[in-house]
């Protein structure tokens, strides 16, 4: 009997630990370096990441202490599908001294060795493409793409005419008709040149991303979106739809060394590529499955120093 007893003590004792284990073993999964916030990190391990991945990874250290990342960026969409992610509302676009105040030494050490290496990657002409990439996605939504917020107040009765880019001379879908109704439900993420980047399901049960203008009523203060527009080769033939969410259905077919703009990333159970290239002549704005992109140079994508301060993104 005493060591049946025995036996259940220590049973009690080590399946909370176990628990314990496993459930912080999936919460490291939602960051990219999890313990940068309380670790001394190395030059030699940092060499082990990909440069791109290396300034997300600087920028997990600000994610934490609530950075509100610009509207549209790589970053934003990145953390705002992390769980542990609240941004401090509170903060300026343009000042961001409340966040950088209360992050800690290490943090801030780890933040200049981080850029540090990527700085030698820079210097020495490798994004280091064997090392660690991203983590994958949390599928939070497995249809929503993170970053879009409901539009309530919308006025009833309005329909707008969908563009794929912001400008009525831009690419339609559903063959020159695609339209939207304020009496169904519309996600909008931020505005470009007075167009609000919009997600809403269609009659079919399918998802559309595109661009409304003359919208009325009391909607949500949306910011300006913030976005790359870095010039690229799509690295294999691939489809390009405005249905990342749900159907993935192709709007055209982008061949292998086509030339591209790329915008941004987003990410609902995977990760998807916001690029813009013409369709039959004209401006069009899609998605292609994240990787088939030449947009690792050290060159194209590197960290923005604007006030030569404790900076984010990149």
């Amino acid at each position: 009997m005493k060591k049946l007893l025995a036996f259940l003590l220590a049973l009690a004792i080590i399946l909370p630990c176990g628990m314990m284990l496993t459930s912080n073993a999936k919460a490291d999964m939602l960051y990219i370096i999890p313990d940068s916030n309380t670790r001394e990190l190395t030059y030699d391990e940092l060499w082990d990441y990909q440069y791109d991945t290396l300034m997300f990874a600087f920028n997990e250290i600000y994610a934490r202490h609530g950075y509100k990342f610009n509207t549209g960026s790589r970053c934003y969409n990145w953390f705002t599908q992390m769980p542990w992610y609240h941004a401090n509302e509170s903060e300026s676009p343009t000042n961001h001294r409340e966040t950088y105040s209360q992050c800690s030494k290490i943090e801030n050490a780890n933040v200049d060795l981080i850029k540090r290496v990527r700085r030698d990657m820079k210097d020495a002409g490798t994004t280091n493409p064997q090392g660690k990439g991203m983590p994958t996605p949390p599928a939070r939504n497995l249809d929503n793409i993170t970053g879009f917020v409901f539009l309530s107040g919308m006025k009833t009765g309005q329909k707008f005419k969908v563009f794929s880019a912001p400008s009525e001379a831009s690419f339609r879908a559903a063959n020159g008709k695609a339209q939207v109704s304020s009496n169904g439900a519309i996600y909008g993420m931020g505005w470009e040149n007075g167009w609000l980047l919009i997600m809403y399901e269609t009659n079919n049960g399918q998802c559309r991303i595109g661009y409304i203008n003359n919208i009325r009523g009391n909607i949500p203060s949306l910011p300006q979106l913030s976005l790359s527009r870095v010039s690229c080769r799509v690295l294999q033939n691939s489809s390009l739809t405005d249905d990342p969410a749900k159907s993935g259905n192709p709007i055209a077919t982008l061949q292998e060394g086509t030339t591209v703009t790329y915008l941004t990333t987003m990410y609902n159970s995977g990760a998807w590529d916001y690029i813009e290239t013409t369709i039959n002549g004209q401006t069009a704005r899609g998605f292609v499955p994240s990787g088939i992109l030449d947009i690792d140079t050290v060159d194209e994508l590197d960290e923005v120093d604007a006030n030569e301060q404790m900076d984010a993104e990149g």
